[in-house]
C-alpha cells in the first residue's frame, strides 16, 4: 500500500479511480484529480507548499515533485505524462505536456500546453516554454514547433494508455485495451 502521509493538518487528495503504486509516497498538501497514476518509487512531497494535479496524469517510476517553502508551488494541468525519474520542483506544467524521462524541472519554470520537454533535459528556473514547443538540452533550449494535433493525439494517447496500465494493478480480471 502507498505510504500517504498527512502533515501539518493537511491530508493529500485523490480523485477518483487513481492508482498509486504500493511504494510510492504522498506526503501533505497534494491534490489530485481523477484518473491519476503516480508509480513506483515516485515521491510527491507537499510537505513545505502545495502539489495540484489535474485529470489523468501520469507520475513514473521514480520521480520527485517538492516545492520551496513559501515560495513555489507545483500546479500540473490535464492528460500530463511525467516521465520516469524526473523531478519537478515548484514548477507550472499545463495540459497535455509530456516531461521526457531524467527531465528537471526547476522553480517558477512554466511548461505550455502541448508541449515536450526530451529525455535528460534541464529546465532552468523562471524559463517559459511556449506551447507546442519541444525543448531539450542541459540547460533545456527552443528546439521546434510541435504541430498541436499531434501533440495532443500523441500526449492524450500516453495518457490514456497509463490509465489502463494502473487497471492490471486494480482489476487484474479486466481485459485492458492498450493503444
Amino acid at each position: 500500500m502507498a505510504l500517504i502521509i498527512p502533515l501539518r493538518g493537511t491530508e493529500p487528495q485523490m480523485g477518483r479511480d487513481c492508482f498509486l503504486a504500493e511504494n510510492a509516497t504522498v506526503v501533505g498538501d497534494v491534490v489530485m484529480g481523477d484518473g491519476c497514476s503516480v508509480w513506483f518509487n515516485a515521491v510527491l512531497r507537499g510537505d513545505v507548499n502545495s502539489i495540484r494535479i489535474g485529470n489523468r496524469v501520469n507520475i513514473q517510476d521514480g520521480s520527485v515533485l517538492h516545492t520551496l517553502y513559501k515560495k513555489s508551488t507545483i500546479e500540473i494541468g490535464d492528460d500530463v505524462s511525467i516521465g520516469h525519474n524526473v523531478t519537478i520542483h515548484g514548477a507550472k506544467i499545463h495540459d497535455l505536456a509530456l516531461i521526457g524521462m531524467g527531465a528537471v524541472v526547476m522553480d517558477d519554470a512554466e511548461v505550455g500546453e502541448g508541449a515536450i520537454v526530451a529525455a535528460g533535459s534541464v529546465v532552468l528556473s523562471r524559463t517559459k516554454i511556449g506551447p507546442n514547443e519541444l525543448w531539450a538540452g542541459a540547460p533545456a533550449k527552443f528546439v521546434k514547433p510541435v504541430d498541436p494535433e499531434q501533440s495532443r493525439e500523441i500526449n492524450q494517447r500516453i495518457a490514456r494508455n497509463y490509465l489502463s496500465y494502473s487497471r492490471w494493478y486494480t482489476h487484474p480480471d479486466e481485459e485492458v485495451v492498450i493503444e
